[in-house]
């Protein structure tokens, strides 16, 4: 490894999680990257997360949060204290290949224009299978709903080698995402009001509106438990979803194409909301109300954003149709069933 090589810092958000960085910080500690710095910047743990990292991990550093300020206010707060050319946001549940970071630091490092990367995203449990947050590379269609390369809603395919290449995408998963210092810091980092839950798909978007790209290179490999902060049936997580979906899609649309789409997006949530009754769960019901409810009072109280807006159809990743038409009436679960032209 050269000395000279890219400085990166590999940051780990924790929350209430001692189980998870007891299991996994292990494989990070492992990785085979010289120029690197593991960092845990903790998010107001109430659990014994920090007096465990002390006494088990001396030389790990650590960055204490006095409160739960979410995904993306947690890694703002802490990426502005880190000097480092290179972050790696990586989710405490994840474990990590020795060799992953090379990788994409070399990819990163032949095109200054790529400002976040992932790599490729197995499941923990299912180790032959791609993972949910992100498998290889994630994607997103004209209605606003993201998808990815290996999953498709909750399908997740099997890898057989069929995403094997470096590719640009729409955006990179927030489970393992690296990221160009000088780009997060340029497009303002993340949406602190998002919270957590597609905070990332946001930050991907105004980076390519301000001429980045974001790259998957699945040479790099992880394994993600997932879930390890809300679990896929928590009402907080879909209310999360619902409300960040039209925030994102409010913020990075520009004006001639914003109406028709969130009119067409709202109406799709309607009819997920009334299936949610139907199914007996009426907690998600109330949580899709509560999150166009929380919609229409940001629409009314949140700072204009001076960044350049560039046409949606015109972005590397997206999907010209609509996965819910094709997924749902269609039939088709995968990601090369439904985007033909897999580049």
């Amino acid at each position: 490894m050269n000395s000279n090589s890219p400085s990166v810092a590999v940051v780990i958000l924790n929350w209430n999680g001692k189980q998870y960085l007891e299991k996994f910080v292990p494989s990070v500690l492992a990785s085979e990257y010289s120029n690197l710095r593991v960092i845990i910047a903790d998010n107001g743990s109430t659990d014994d997360s920090i007096s465990f990292m002390k006494h088990s991990y001396p030389a790990v550093e650590l960055i204490n949060l006095e409160k739960n300020y979410g995904f993306a206010g947690g890694y703002n707060r802490a990426l502005d204290q880190i000097n480092s050319e290179y972050y790696v946001l990586l989710n405490s549940d994840v474990e990590v290949t020795p060799g992953w970071i090379q990788p994409i630091i070399n990819l990163m490092e032949s095109d200054k224009g790529i400002a976040a990367c992932q790599p490729k995203i197995l499941s923990l449990n299912k180790r032959d299978h791609f993972e949910y947050a992100g498998a290889s590379g994630g994607w997103i269609d004209s209605l606003g709903y993201p998808f990815c390369r290996g999953r498709v809603f909750d399908d997740c395919e099997t890898d057989n080698g069929q995403y094997e290449d470096a590719t640009p995408v729409f955006w990179a998963s927030g489970a393992a995402m690296f990221v160009r210092a000088t780009a997060f810091r340029f497009v303002g980092g993340f949406d602190e009001y998002l919270f957590a839950h597609q905070e990332e798909i946001d930050l991907c978007w105004r980076m390519q509106n301000a001429g980045f790209q974001i790259f998957v290179q699945p040479e790099s490999l992880v394994y993600h438990l997932g879930g390890g902060s809300l679990e896929a049936g928590n009402k907080k997580k879909v209310f999360l979803n619902f409300r960040n979906s039209l925030v994102i899609m409010h913020k990075n649309l520009p004006r001639g194409e914003k109406a028709g789409t969130l009119l067409k997006r709202m109406v799709l949530d309607g009819i997920a909301g009334i299936r949610f009754l139907f199914q007996g769960k009426f907690g998600w019901f109330i949580a899709v109300i509560k999150a166009h409810g929380s919609y229409y009072k940001w629409i009314f109280t949140h700072k204009k954003s001076p960044a350049t807006i560039k046409s949606f159809k015109s972005l590397t990743g997206v999907y010209i149709g609509s996965i819910v038409k094709e997924y749902f009436l269609k039939g088709k679960k995968t990601f090369s069933e439904i985007v033909k032209n897999n580049k």
